[in-house]
C-alpha cells in the first residue's frame, strides 16, 4: 500500500485573487538578515476569508460558533471528490443527485472549471464562478453531509450572496462546514484522505486553511 499525497491548497500571496472589497494580502519585513538582523521576521496583513479557507457558522448565521469551535473530527476523514466540470450554471441539487455519490460520504469536495481560473485569470476575481444553489446545499444537509468543499472562493453564486446568502445559511445552519478557495486540477473523482485545517482564531467567521488529500493505492 503507498500513500500519494496532494495539495489541494492556494499558495498565498499578494497577487492570488481575493473576494471583491476584500483585502489583498500584504507581507510587510519587521526583521531582515540582510540589513544586519539576527533574523527574518514579517508582518502580515489579510482577511481571514482569503485563498483556500474555512466559513465558520457565526459568518452568516448570527450566534452560532466561530472557527475555534470547529470539530476536528470533521475537518480529517474520508472524503469523495465528484467532478461537476460540465455544469456550466449553480450546480443543483439535481446535478449532485446524478452523481450518484456513496450514501455514506460524509466529506464532499466538488470539482468545477473554476480550478482552471486559479492557473488562468492571474489576480483578478471572477464574478462567474461555478458554486452551489440553494437546492444543491439542501440536497447535501438532507444526505448528512458535515463537510462540503468548493474550488473559488464562494460555495455559492455571487449575486445570490447579496440575496440573503441561502445557499450559505442552509448549511452553515446545519453546523455544515464549508471549505472554500480549493485547487482540485489533476484531482480524479473519487474516495480520499481528507486532512484541512484551518487557523485556530478564538471566535472568527472564517480562518485559511492547509488542504492535502491523501490517496492509498
Amino acid at each position: 500500500m503507498t500513500k500519494t499525497f496532494y495539495d489541494i491548497s492556494v499558495t498565498l500571496s499578494s497577487d492570488v485573487p481575493v473576494w471583491e472589497g476584500d483585502p489583498k494580502l500584504e507581507i510587510t519585513p519587521l526583521a531582515s538578515m540582510a540589513g544586519g538582523d539576527i533574523a527574518n521576521v514579517s508582518h502580515v496583513k489579510m482577511g481571514v476569508h482569503i485563498g483556500t479557507h474555512i466559513d465558520a457558522p457565526i459568518h452568516f448565521v448570527a450566534g452560532r460558533t466561530g472557527i475555534d469551535l470547529i470539530p476536528l473530527s470533521v475537518l480529517m476523514g474520508k472524503c469523495w471528490v465528484c467532478d461537476l466540470s460540465h455544469v456550466q450554471n449553480a450546480i443543483t441539487g439535481v446535478d449532485l443527485e446524478g452523481e450518484h455519490i456513496p450514501e455514506d460520504v460524509q466529506r464532499l469536495l466538488i470539482k468545477t472549471t473554476n480550478s482552471n481560473l486559479w492557473n488562468t485569470k492571474g489576480a483578478n476575481f471572477e464574478r462567474g464562478f461555478i458554486a452551489l444553489a440553494s437546492s444543491a446545499a439542501a440536497w447535501i444537509t438532507k444526505r448528512g453531509i458535515k463537510l462540503v468543499g468548493i474550488d473559488y472562493l464562494g460555495i455559492e453564486p455571487f449575486d445570490s450572496v447579496a440575496n440573503g446568502a441561502p445557499t450559505h445559511k442552509i448549511l452553515l445552519s446545519a453546523e455544515t462546514v464549508v471549505v472554500e478557495g480549493l485547487n482540485l486540477s489533476g484531482i480524479a473523482v473519487g474516495e480520499y484522505e481528507l486532512i484541512c485545517l484551518p487557523i485556530k482564531i478564538k471566535n472568527s467567521d472564517g480562518a485559511p486553511a492547509r488542504a492535502v488529500l491523501i490517496e492509498e493505492k
